[in-house]
């Protein structure tokens, strides 16, 4: 399991575009990919999961992937947040 924390820089957070880009590249890992953001946890291949969690610029999150690929899933995940998530 690799997990970590990453501060959502991005001026929206994860609202809708920002939300799918996360999505769309987490759905290309084999990896289970969740993160945790105040008192809950978002599944982070599922759109409606993520724009769930309501997290806004500034806000970190706990980034976990568990499975084959997990190592490959963390690097990409975290370098696309960092980058923040083409906005």
């Amino acid at each position: 399991m690799m997990q970590g924390k990453v501060i959502i820089n991005n001026p929206t957070g994860l609202q809708l575009r920002p939300a799918g880009i996360l999505c769309k590249k987490a759905m290309e890992f084999e990896s289970s990919i969740t993160y945790g953001h105040k008192e809950g946890t978002a599944n982070a291949k599922s759109v409606l999961s993520v724009l769930g969690s309501c997290v806004q610029c500034g806000d970190e999150i706990e980034l976990i992937c568990e499975g084959a690929d997990e190592q490959q899933a963390y690097e990409e995940l975290t370098r696309l947040i960092r980058e923040g998530l083409g906005e």
